[in-house]
């Protein structure tokens, strides 16, 4: 018995078996590449056949080397994107991703007219460029033709379950993601419903959006049905979205750890069955429609590493760039940062925020750039992690992973240094795959597998280095302050 486990991600798309256990099939694992077209106005849109096309692929390759059908098809994919079908379900537009910020603009109309914090207790995210209501709100004025024309507005979670079942569905998690679903308890009778006032806010009615149900579904179309036979009767769960299933991926289910993720961005996450009032500044989103999960993002965090190496000429080998960092000692480069690559996210939220580096001197050098951007990143999560220890158990643990992490250790310490509290490193662990496999087991009635075993633990180097980097973060809000507005409280 095993499971097939789909993590569709912004730059590669994996399908993954795992056993009953929760652990990876040996050999049943491929990996298919994916990058986002970006534009100097914010764009950031993803090519959604070309993306049905890589997932399928990577299905294809995960099949030939699995043992037989599995028995449920879970997937991961990522949160908060965009796309506007026509009658016919065909798209007519990319895949807007959460890291495009041409709706910014709007978000900050609709702010204006809008009880924002309102808006964030109902449906637990700010009005951001990152969620739905800003995305067509900016279509509407951008391209009419477009919204005009739209009888669908989904994410690409939705649209690959049309392309593969044909039958359109949102998960509670995927839902929950954009900004859209109403999430108050008296809201939900039987069963999860979309927040009528924001949706006459941005222009759509609910018969425009998906359906929400977290019923797996079985049977897909029939040029899917003749490509993969194996999964003709096989249940196909709607997918859920990656950062709740990365928290089940690293045993990160109850207020006891909170999950750190650095990717191309960068999360710091709880799962709770019943939440306080979530603090501004954090979002609040579903694992499903009895778990709550509660976090705040950055949109920066491995991709400063890949903007360094393309823009200043630094090493392209990881341990080089690492030892190169290694050599910059602690906030002595007497640069101060915001790294806003790609906008503001948790917790001030300016999706018009841009990255600027100050101080900057003859003698400045390219590693020293990097180090302040680096610890610039730990700066706005430590901002995060400090509205969201409160809500978590005392004496929780923190439980990081992340492509980003593997790849350098540097970034690790600063992260436990400006943190000022021990990370449990799990390095090997491909977390938004194994979350997916797992909500699918439980759909099965499967019992919970038990916890993967503690990785690594990074300690903060010295309590005076927590010092250092609090002093810095104060000299970045100020920063903050004079370029980008005040921040939150």
């Amino acid at each position: 018995m095993w499971i097939l486990a789909l993590d569709v991600g912004t730059s590669s798309i994996r399908a993954i078996g795992y056993d009953a256990l929760g652990r990876p099939l040996p050999g049943a694992d491929a990996r298919v590449g994916c990058e986002p077209t970006t534009t100097a106005d914010g764009g950031s849109e993803l090519d959604p056949e070309e993306l049905v096309a890589a997932t399928a692929s990577a299905i294809d390759r995960c099949l030939a080397s699995a043992p037989g059908p599995p028995a449920a098809v879970g997937a991961s994919v990522f949160w908060h994107s965009l796309l506007a079908l026509d009658a016919d379900g065909r798209p007519l537009t990319g895949i807007i991703t959460w890291a495009d910020t041409r709706s910014a603009g709007a978000a900050k109309a609709l702010r204006a007219r809008l009880d924002e914090t309102g808006v964030h207790v109902r449906t637990g995210a700010p009005l951001h460029s990152t969620f739905f209501p800003a995305k067509p709100t900016w279509l509407r004025e951008a391209r009419p033709d477009v919204f005009a024309s739209a009888a669908t507005w989904c994410g690409f979670a939705e649209y690959l379950l049309l392309r593969l079942t044909g039958r359109l569905r949102a998960s509670v998690s995927m839902a929950s993601g954009t900004g859209l679903l109403d999430q108050r308890a008296d809201a939900w009778q039987e069963t999860a419903a979309w927040d009528t006032a924001m949706l006459d806010a941005c222009g759509i009615g609910p018969g425009r959006l998906p359906p929400i149900d977290d019923a797996p579904l079985i049977g897909l179309a029939p040029a899917w049905r003749a490509r993969w036979p194996t999964l003709a009767d096989t249940p196909w769960l709607p997918a859920a979205g990656d950062g709740a299933c990365s928290n089940l991926g690293t045993d990160c289910s109850d207020p006891d750890r909170i999950a750190l993720n650095v990717g191309t961005s960068a999360a710091l996450r709880l799962v709770t069955p019943a939440p306080r009032a979530v603090p501004w500044g954090l979002w609040h989103y579903r694992v499903d429609a009895r778990r709550h999960l509660i976090g705040g993002a950055t949109s920066e965090g491995g991709n400063v590493l890949a903007w360094a190496r393309r823009t200043l000429a630094l090493p392209g080998d990881d341990s080089a760039l690492d030892a190169a960092l290694a050599a910059v000692a602690p906030d002595s480069h007497g640069l101060t940062a915001l790294p806003f690559l790609a906008g503001g996210r948790s917790p001030g939220w300016r999706g018009d925020a841009r990255a600027a580096v100050t101080g900057i001197s003859l003698a400045t050098t390219a590693p020293q750039i990097l180090r302040a951007l680096v610890e610039a990143v730990a700066y706005r999560l430590a901002a995060v992690y400090d509205r969201l220890a409160p809500v978590a158990s005392p004496g929780h643990a923190v439980v990081a992973s992340g492509g980003t992490l593997g790849h350098s250790r540097v970034f690790t310490q600063v992260l436990a240094d400006a943190l000022g509290v021990p990370l449990d490193v799990r390095e090997g662990t491909e977390a938004s795959s194994r979350g997916a496999a797992l909500l699918a087991l439980g759909a099965l009635g499967r019992p919970a597998p038990p916890p993967e075993p503690s990785g690594s633990l990074v300690r903060p180097d010295h309590p005076h280095r927590h010092d250092v980097y609090a002093a810095a973060r104060a000299r970045q809000g100020r920063l903050y302050d004079s370029i980008v507005g005040p921040r939150v409280s």
